[in-house]
């Protein structure tokens, strides 16, 4: 990788157009190294108590604003690229779901956690498409969808879900 890096380094500076082979190597290099500045233990994810929902505002330099609603609390952090992440927890302080809306999909691998392998190995829903996607497993059911600079997404746990609290409540 690092001939790789310091080859694009190269053309960069020489003014050179990079080839698309070059171009998605840099693509690739770059989302490396943001993901390497956000890590997996400074946001809270499906399953994760409330207590991390803190790090994630202290990881995102936002302030959360909480709503309390009468069977669970949402907590809404706006990420600098502004994709606006709402963290839904339970009275037992567990994180049941989690939604994302804004200009850029955040990392689903941290904010599903350990339900991030069911999420990618999970079939698809026939109504999935290019731009929709929809997962309903049993305990996990991930609603997605968006296109360039427009992105909205819900992801829950059937099981964790307060009495009498539907999808349609968590937006």
């Amino acid at each position: 990788m690092h001939h790789k890096s310091s080859q694009i380094a190269r053309c960069l500076a020489a003014g050179r157009r990079l080839l698309p082979k070059t171009a998605v190597s840099l693509a690739l290099i770059i989302s490396q190294l943001l993901a390497s500045g956000f890590p997996a233990s400074s946001w809270a994810a499906l399953g994760d108590t409330e207590a991390s929902v803190t790090s994630d505002a202290q990881a995102l330099k936002a302030s959360p604003r909480v709503a309390v609603r009468a069977a669970y609390s949402v907590h809404e952090l706006q990420s600098p690229t502004g994709t606006v992440i709402r963290e839904f927890v339970a009275p037992s302080g567990v994180v049941f779901a989690v939604s994302w809306q804004g200009p850029f999909k955040p990392n689903l691998s941290l904010l599903l956690g350990r339900y991030f392998d069911d999420y990618a190995n999970a079939p698809r829903s026939p109504a999935s498409t290019r731009s929709r996607l929809l997962i309903e497993q049993p305990n996990l059911v991930v609603h997605a969808s968006g296109h360039m600079r427009a992105f909205a997404g819900i992801a829950y746990l059937p099981q964790l879900l307060p009495a009498n609290v539907v999808e349609g409540d968590l937006r």
